[in-house]
């Protein structure tokens, strides 16, 4: 041992360094929820999901590590309804889709960025820019890191933003009009007895993302019955058709969200109002989509009205969750060696019309956000088997309709 380190040195350094060591162990972790804070407006009588706007802005919470309970931490208040978030890559900047913002003559929703304050996450407003079409429903981040993808809902178009160096956002570089034949009310494979009928009254752009690579751009239209398939320049931020330019869905059924297998050449599309999972072959190369299996979303012998809403793949790549709303539950399948889905349970999501969910970052918890319900019920993820058990915690929100997760003590 060298003469300068005695053995009360090296204690106080082990002692300090076990104290950092908690103190990292501590640092919170943050979920950040997006509501509906005010009700749709000048919507045509076929819209059955009209959210009162009973939610206050992007709400904060710290998460438990161990039980999965969520405690409010903050709030950005602001009545444009921010229903969809997302992170830049170094999470230092959270992005939001602003649904009932009206800007200009076509009404255009909006899309904002708020920096993060590093050791408590709290917002601070960036810049708002206009998302280009009428009703932003998602957003997500392009794997370059410097372009945001946006879909907007009730404008039936798609839109490219990019980011600046301060992750504040620019005018957009490219915007897409969805365009083609309207699918039926009726869709092909509803369940026996089913009135679900939601986006057949024109072009409705639900979910768009890229594909790993970030050579490809998928976005769904479910009023057209279509997954639509683009390339990418990921220096100009411009989107152009593919060869073929979309893979169609079964006549009303209507796309609503996708999920990539995480390590697999597959694709999960749920379809909204035919209550259905249907799994892709996905050739990232040439940008084709090739179904392969359908599989009901329900369990057997349902019968009526539901309207599905959230896929994901668990990040081993062993489970399907879908989410189902009226039902309200939440469907898993295991996944086989092929891809192909098998029932294996479903959750009641403790609340009504679970419109999305998402895992935490250890992908321990889910948490299922009731929006008709007002609250966020949590449930314990088994991995093993894919099921979930619900905690016995709720988190009251008024319309909840998005959640992410900040790792403070990594940085993001």
């Amino acid at each position: 041992m060298p003469a300068f380190l005695s053995r009360r040195s090296l204690l106080c350094a082990f002692t300090a360094c076990g104290a950092w060591l908690q103190a990292q162990a501590e640092d919170p972790l943050i979920a950040y929820v997006g509501t509906f804070t005010s009700p749709l407006q000048n919507m045509k009588a076929t819209q059955v999901d009209l959210p009162p706007g009973n939610g206050q802005g992007i709400h904060l919470f710290t998460v438990n590590r161990t039980t999965g309970a969520m405690t409010p931490c903050g709030l950005y208040k602001t009545g444009t309804s921010p229903n969809c978030l997302t992170f830049n890559a170094a999470k230092t900047v959270l992005y939001s889709t602003n649904e009932t913002d009206h800007q200009g003559d076509n009404e255009a929703g909006s899309v904002s960025a708020f920096a993060i304050n590093p050791k408590d996450g709290q917002l601070t407003l960036l810049n708002t820019v206009s998302s280009g079409g009428k009703g932003p429903t998602y957003v997500s981040l392009h794997p370059s890191g410097r372009f945001l993808l946006v879909a907007n809902y009730f404008g039936g178009s798609a839109s490219v933003l990019p980011l600046k160096a301060d992750g504040s956002l620019g005018e957009a570089t490219d915007f897409k009009q969805d365009a083609g034949t309207i699918g039926p009310k009726k869709a092909t494979n509803a369940p026996p007895g089913s009135f679900a009928f939601s986006g057949h009254d024109g072009t409705h752009s639900h979910m768009i993302a890229a594909d790993a690579s970030g050579r490809h751009v998928l976005s769904v239209d479910l009023g057209l019955d279509q997954i639509l398939v683009w390339k990418f320049d990921d220096k100009k931020g411009t989107l152009t058709p593919n060869d073929p330019p979309f893979v169609s869905l079964p006549a009303g059924d209507g796309p609503r969200h996708f999920a990539f297998h995480p390590n697999k050449p597959w694709l999960y599309s749920l379809q909204e109002e035919g209550s259905t999972v249907v799994l892709f072959d996905y050739d990232a190369d040439k940008g084709r989509l090739t179904s392969r299996q359908t599989i009901s979303s329900l369990p057997p012998g349902f019968a009526g009205s539901n309207f599905c809403s959230e896929i994901l793949v668990s990040a081993d790549g062993h489970f399907v969750y879908a989410g189902n709303r009226l039902h309200d539950s939440i469907a898993v399948f295991a996944i086989g060696k092929d891809g192909t889905l098998t029932f294996v349970s479903e959750e009641w999501t403790h609340g009504d019309y679970p419109r999305s969910f998402n895992f935490d970052p250890t992908g321990n918890f889910l948490y299922s956000l009731n929006q008709r319900g007002d609250n966020i019920a949590v449930f314990h993820v088994d991995h093993k088997t894919g099921t979930l058990t619900f905690t016995g915690h709720y988190t009251p929100v008024g319309n909840p309709s998005s959640i992410v997760f900040l790792d403070l003590g990594k940085g993001g």
